[in-house]
């Protein structure tokens, strides 16, 4: 049985109005059978960068020990920003040796300290993922770029070029191939992590930083689905939901629920 753990987390973003993402988080836990879903009680506080160059560090490291006690198989973990991925691969059952992961985002995620332009973890995530040895980075055990498939990424930053060239990287026309890329990794099981900014603004408003051109819901639901046929999911993240309001948040939760059927 699926489980679903939330985690409100706003400190790894670098929005103006980061805290949208915990009524995203709780907007989506709603609608979740309520007896398999468990809400962390994220600290609110910000948190100490710690001298590393990663804007709140310390409420990051406090959450991933919490994710740690609370995540399990078969685990969603509902966001919150992007990061939260970092915390719950670090605290995987089985490890990370046998697994690939998917990374659904507009943005590649792949700063380090000195390059991201806003110090915020999110913009980090994925260079986390590959544990690339910066000690503010040591939140994930790595995963090698080879076992890693990038989907959707459209606003790339030059320093983020060249650990890209690492990986393999499908662009929203190629969504289609997902399942031959993952298959072709090795990897006996796969953790599929969706930032919701990877879909077209027209199918999705909920999103700090919106980028146009981007993908179908139906086109990743199908994607997701038919990579499940051939590959185990190990667990799956749904992150980047800031709805405006209420409102806003119930014209936005269809698509949201779609992308939670496909994984769970």
């Amino acid at each position: 049985m699926t489980r679903f753990l939330i985690v409100p987390q706003w400190q790894g973003s670098p929005a103006a109005r980061a805290m949208l993402l915990v009524d995203g988080a709780h907007a989506i836990a709603g609608d979740l059978p309520r007896a398999a879903t468990t809400t962390l009680d994220v600290p609110l506080e910000a948190g100490e960068s710690l001298g590393t160059g990663v804007h709140r560090l310390s409420a990051l490291r406090r959450i991933r020990d919490l994710v740690g006690e609370h995540l399990v198989d078969d685990t969603v973990i509902v966001g919150g920003d992007c990061s939260v991925t970092v915390a719950a691969l670090a605290a995987l059952p089985g490890g990370t040796d046998d697994l690939a992961v998917v990374w659904f985002d507009a943005h590649p995620d792949l700063h380090v300290p000195a390059t991201s332009p806003s110090g915020a973890f999110s913009g980090m995530a994925l260079r986390a993922v590959l544990g690339d040895g910066e000690p503010a980075l040591s939140l994930s055990p790595g995963v090698p770029a080879e076992r890693i498939v990038l989907v959707g990424a459209r606003a790339v930053d030059e320093a983020e070029r060249e650990p890209l060239a690492r990986l393999t990287h499908l662009p929203v026309e190629d969504v289609d191939t997902l399942a031959d890329a993952v298959v072709a990794t090795g990897a006996s099981r796969v953790w599929v992590h969706i930032d919701v900014d990877v879909l077209d603004p027209a199918e999705l408003a909920g999103v700090s930083s919106a980028e146009p051109f981007g993908a179908s819901a139906a086109a990743v639901v199908t994607a997701i689905r038919a990579l499940r046929e051939r590959v185990p999911l190990a667990g799956a993240t749904i992150a980047g939901f800031a709805p405006r309001s209420p409102a806003a948040a119930v014209d936005d939760l269809g698509v949201l629920l779609r992308l939670v059927g496909a994984v769970a």
